[in-house]
């Protein structure tokens, strides 16, 4: 047995071990007071599970590690860690805008800081790609945790590592748990928009589609489920959702003229509304109980809770918050993992818009 093999065994222990503690002590997102001593030691298992898996990707993976940057720039999480909890307090929508730059990084040619490159005469890049345009939007953060990256550590670090990191951290800030961040990553010399228009999704897709895209990236369904709660925080444009408001039967009737408010059957494209009507800008389980209400935002949000497979994962997500923070964070471990450029491969930029 080969030393992954062990870990593996290591980890379905403790696995087995913090589900019998979230079985006897569930978590919620709302803890009172008298709750707090039974669902302190399932959250502190809970970190201790995450930090794990976080070591047991890295072991797989081989080429990722959370100490890469441990002697060549000691001061990397302070400083990512900082830069974020200014933006989150002035902005807390800036939180989900950097989360959602992650994903969008990652599920094109893998987490390779690939959308953060503008376009120039000979590279139509991702950021004017369908799912992006007028749409993503926190280039100018990454911008100043580079700057002062490289002011503490000159080109040591990449502009994918940065993102991975400032991910965590607006979670984190927002309420959401937290995970350790394996690196290592390095940045893409190149980008592309035909990449990006199909590999994205869109909030068409059904949950089929939606699977199937996510099984191409090594994700399962519960790490789709899981992933999708990052609709917790954050806003889609009118343009978005305006066919499930008007259009789909899955939607309570009540909700979707709240909605047509804001959203008219024409025009308005970029008008925004909140993803999570309840608490739009705290990280918690409110996404998953709009959900079985029938208040999904998005069509392909809706989908998870639509008489198919993901109904019991929404189910016991809307339910048990410790669940889902310890599916959340795994599940954003396994994306951060997705085709990683290491060694040799890729560069780190200077400026994380263009290529050095």
């Amino acid at each position: 047995m080969n030393h992954v093999s062990f870990l593996h065994l290591y980890i379905y222990k403790k696995l087995a071990i913090i589900e019998l503690q979230f079985h006897l002590f569930p978590v919620s997102t709302s803890t009172t007071p008298l709750m707090a001593a039974a669902s302190s030691s399932s959250s502190n298992g809970l970190f201790m599970v995450v930090a794990v898996l976080a070591l047991l990707a890295s072991a797989v993976h081989g080429q990722l590690s959370p100490a890469f940057y441990a002697r060549s720039c000691p001061n990397l999480p302070a400083i990512v860690q900082s830069v974020m909890a200014q933006v989150v307090a002035q902005d807390p929508r800036m939180g989900a805008s950097i989360l959602r730059l992650f994903f969008h990084d990652c599920f094109v040619n893998g987490c390779d800081a690939s959308v953060l490159l503008d376009d120039t005469p000979t590279m139509r890049g991702e950021k004017n790609a369908a799912g992006n345009a007028n749409s993503l939007r926190g280039y100018e953060v990454i911008d100043a945790i580079k700057s002062r990256v490289e002011a503490s550590c000159r080109s040591t670090v990449s502009c994918a590592d940065i993102l991975a990191l400032a991910s965590r951290d607006a979670v984190t800030l927002l309420g959401g748990p937290s995970w350790t961040v394996p690196l290592g990553r390095r940045d893409s010399r190149t980008a592309s928009v035909a990449a990006a228009n199909a590999n994205l999704p869109p909030a068409s897709d059904s949950l089929n589609t939606l699977a199937a895209r996510f099984a191409a990236k090594g994700l399962s369904l519960r790490d789709l489920t899981a992933l999708s709660g990052a609709h917790t925080v954050g806003a889609a444009r009118c343009a978005s959702f305006r066919p499930h408001i008007y259009r789909d039967t899955n939607v309570d009737p009540a909700y979707a003229m709240f909605r047509r408010r804001v959203c008219p059957a024409s025009g308005g494209d970029s008008v925004l509304a909140a993803l999570d009507a309840t608490s739009p800008n705290r990280f918690d389980v409110s996404y998953f109980r709009d959900l079985m209400a029938r208040r999904g935002l998005l069509h392909s949000d809706q989908e998870l809770f639509n008489g198919g497979a993901a109904d019991a994962l929404v189910r016991l997500y809307a339910t048990n918050g410790g669940a889902f923070d310890m599916d959340f964070a795994a599940a954003m471990v396994k994306m951060g993992n997705i085709s990683p450029l290491t060694g040799a491969a890729g560069e780190i930029r200077s400026n994380c818009r263009r290529a050095n």
